[in-house]
């Protein structure tokens, strides 16, 4: 919040009455002046609803330029709270007129009148940690031009480190609020996905464990049915092998056999 001196009160046009006398118009804006707007006196409060950290506190910067006669004083009030960050930045663009000078005097007194910081330069640079709360004033002179005029530039503010609005704050929170169940909600919904994919897979798992004990089971069945078999038939084929080597043998002997006796010996057949 700025604050220019000296102030000058003036009435809107819209509050004037052309229909009324003049006396009579003089002594209603006197009785207006005096009293106050009607329906409860003057308002000492910017915003009665609010305290005065929430309404100044707040980080800003104000930036532009101002034209200092000859021999002029200009002032300016900002407000800062004790322990945070006030900064002034100055530099003069121009002079005009005779015997001009491009020193600037720049003071700045703390609310209690103070002086705080003060640079007589062409350009220059305050910046100091508030001691007090309240209005600091920063006054503009150009008392080395008696007859010279200069446009100086300006750039002041108040930063605050650790200090938001009570507004941002309170949005700031409900966003943390949000995000934080948002990462809730997303944590359980991560943990439902991966239990539901760990069941799936693990359902998967049994499926193939299950195909793959029926596939071992069925091959386990088929050695044995393949090794009744082969030892069916090994027997089988074995029995008519020596079957046949008996019968061969037998067959063979009856060949070189001799009967004695009679009238003449039968000589063998072979």
């Amino acid at each position: 919040m700025i604050l220019r001196g000296p102030e000058t009160l003036f009435l809107p046009a819209e509050l004037t009455f052309p229909d009324m006398p003049s006396g009579i118009t003089s002594s209603f804006l006197l009785l207006v002046a005096v009293l106050g707007p009607v329906g409860g006196g003057p308002q000492t409060g910017l915003r009665p609803d609010m305290t005065d950290q929430e309404l100044f506190w707040g980080t800003d910067q104000y930036d532009f330029s101002v034209v200092l006669p000859a021999a002029g004083l200009e002032c300016f009030w900002h407000f800062a709270h004790r322990g945070e960050r006030f900064y002034l930045s100055f530099m003069v663009q121009w002079v005009t007129g005779v015997g001009h000078d491009r020193h600037l005097s720049v003071t700045v007194n703390a609310p209690s009148s103070e002086l705080v910081s003060t640079v007589d330069d062409a350009k220059g640079q305050i910046n100091f940690e508030a001691q007090k709360t309240g209005f600091y004033q920063m006054c503009f002179s150009n008392f080395h031009n008696r007859f010279a005029t200069m446009q100086v530039f300006l750039s002041f503010g108040v930063y605050y480190d650790g200090y938001q609005e009570p507004t941002k704050r309170r949005e700031e929170e409900n966003k943390k609020k949000e995000e934080a169940s948002k990462d809730l909600n997303n944590t359980l919904s991560f943990i439902k996905d991966a239990t539901h994919k760990v069941e799936n897979h693990v359902f998967h798992i049994f499926r193939y464990y299950n195909f793959g004990r029926m596939r071992r089971s069925a091959d386990y069945f088929l050695l044995l049915s393949n090794s009744r078999y082969v030892t069916r038939w090994s027997v089988a084929l074995s029995l008519l092998v020596v079957t046949s080597g008996y019968l061969q043998l037998l067959f063979l002997r009856r060949l070189f056999v001799t009967r004695a006796g009679g009238a003449e010996e039968e000589k063998p057949r072979c």
